[in-house]
């Protein structure tokens, strides 16, 4: 295929394509199951990858794994190929697998203080008076210099408030022991469901998701999500942090000839279902600001009505499969799907979307200028890579080949907030009461200072890290005992809380 700088979607009376330039304009692929989304997918994922553009998706079924593997000349896909005057090639691109489990790609982990309170808060399915206390507790984590990288990091941070709720009320707002208590059993339960697998170090690295193989083309990263859709809000969250850690950390870049990656987000009505109005406006954010950092994002789902209209907006290329008209919210969901295309005279858009044929879509793209194409009923290309599910031994060969895997398959579990507390306490990791230090402090004002402005600091431990709390000796644990209630008046120097969320660059930069 001649790099002309577009993406071959499908063929109407012309060619249907998509202008790799627009393509960080964002996209949409809509239809009821079994209409061939999955497979307008990877023709698109093909299509990048094939001009040098990485792609992340995410796999609900396990069939885009394919991608990995060349195609093979099946009937359908040669005729289909000769109906839109190709040459079926069988083709395989360059993959990785990942998995949040660990199972079926390589690890993906976050830090507890990179997912930030607002996702959390979303992830836990908290009401606002336990969003706060969550808050908090991200507030005292920084002043006192507590990382917060796991589960336990977290816990350890709420049970600290909890012990010291008295005198944090006064300065942080009211903190009740019910409202830790529901944190506490929201994180047992995301733990039981092995989200704690999520959550730790080392932390993905999103430069890794944007790299090209040694023949130019971009690697399409595949995010193993069959056993992840168990836990659907676990899926939403993972996939809108990754988006907002693209959004903070990438540069601003603004139109370039074709995106540095294209985000694939499948099952998108999860991320939208009951999620709270901040949630839904910062989502409406990064997606409207995201294309200057060079990233198009492509929402994959069955109802064009499962996009909130700010989101729905913002995505100019376009791509729906058939849908059933039988309910009356099916048929709101048919007009609501055709008024958003630019009419054609030679269609009734209304009611081709009830009659599309599997493998085949109405499309419309933007154009030169920005402005969408009128929209046309065509055949959607066939994919040149393997259509369903790789082998188990394939998928481990990729593994194997990816050059990951020692990078991210063991855990590492540095010292952090859950240790620091825990020698506070005079105890070890485990639980057990350890032989206190004879170690001197610096004298009662250092001590009162520690407890009014955060600990004294280690050294750096590595790159990019924060140092944790020295241990307090037991004079100096003594001496904050009996100044705990003079500190009180005297106050405490308040450093900047780190700002944190999925909008946290809008707000105030990226710590």
């Amino acid at each position: 295929m001649a790099d002309d700088g577009t993406i071959l979607i499908g063929k109407s009376e012309k060619p249907e394509v998509l202008l790799l330039k627009l393509a960080n304009r964002h996209g949409l692929v809509t239809g009821a199951t079994g209409t061939g989304k999955t497979v307008t997918l990877q023709v698109l994922a093909e299509g990048f990858a094939r001009h040098g553009v990485p792609v992340f998706a995410a796999d609900i079924k396990g069939d885009l794994s394919g991608i990995a593997a060349p195609g093979n000349s099946k009937p359908p896909f040669v005729k289909r190929a000769e109906e839109l005057g190709l040459k079926y090639e069988p083709d395989q691109f360059t993959t990785v697998f990942w998995d949040v489990f660990g199972e079926q790609g390589h690890p993906v982990r976050a830090t507890i203080s990179e997912m930030g309170p607002l996702l959390l808060a979303r992830l836990l399915d908290l009401n606002d008076t336990q969003e706060g206390v969550l808050n908090i507790a991200f507030r005292i984590a920084d002043e006192q210099k507590l990382l917060l990288l796991d589960l336990k990091d977290l816990r350890a941070i709420l049970a600290f408030i909890a012990e010291n709720a008295q005198e944090l009320t006064t300065k942080y707002g009211n903190v009740t022991s019910a409202s830790v208590g529901t944190i506490q059993r929201a994180l047992l339960v995301l733990e039981n469901q092995k989200g704690d697998l999520f959550f730790g170090e080392p932390a993905l690295d999103i430069n890794d998701l944007m790299k090209t193989d040694r023949d130019g083309r971009g690697i399409v990263n595949i995010m193993a999500a069959d056993k992840l859709m168990a836990n659907p809000r676990l899926y939403a969250t993972f996939l809108l942090w990754l988006l907002s850690e693209l959004f903070e950390q990438l540069p601003e870049v603004g139109d370039l000839d074709k995106p540095k990656l294209v985000f694939f987000f499948d099952e998108a009505h999860l991320l939208f279902n009951g999620a709270p109005k901040a949630l839904l406006t910062a989502v409406e954010q990064v997606v409207r600001l995201i294309r200057s950092k060079g990233v198009g994002v492509y929402f994959v789902t069955q109802n064009p009505l499962d996009i909130p209209d700010t989101v729905l907006a913002q995505l100019g290329n376009r791509v729906q499969h058939a849908l059933r008209a039988f309910t009356p919210r099916d048929q709101k969901a048919v007009r609501a799907a055709a008024e958003t295309f630019r009419q054609n005279p030679k269609i009734n858009t209304e009611q081709a979307i009830t009659q599309l044929a599997v493998g085949e879509a109405l499309v419309s793209t933007l154009e030169g200028k920005g402005s969408p194409t009128m929209v046309e009923r065509c055949l959607i290309a066939p994919p040149m890579a393997q259509v369903g599910p790789i082998t188990p031994q394939e998928r481990a060969q990729c593994m194997r080949d990816s050059g990951f895997t020692g990078k991210y398959d063991t855990m590492v579990d540095r010292e952090s907030a859950y240790e620091a507390l825990m020698k506070r306490k005079g105890m070890n990791a485990e639980g057990s009461p350890v032989e206190a230090s004879t170690d001197g402090g610096g004298g009662i004002l250092d001590t009162i200072g520690g407890w009014l402005g955060g600990p004294k600091e280690r050294p750096k431990t590595g790159p990019g890290s924060r140092g944790g709390p020295l241990p307090q000796s037991m004079a100096e644990k003594i001496i904050t005992s009996a100044a705990r209630s003079a500190a009180t008046s005297i106050g405490r120097q308040v450093g900047n809380a780190i700002l944190r969320g999925v909008l946290g660059s809008l707000t105030g930069g990226r710590r």
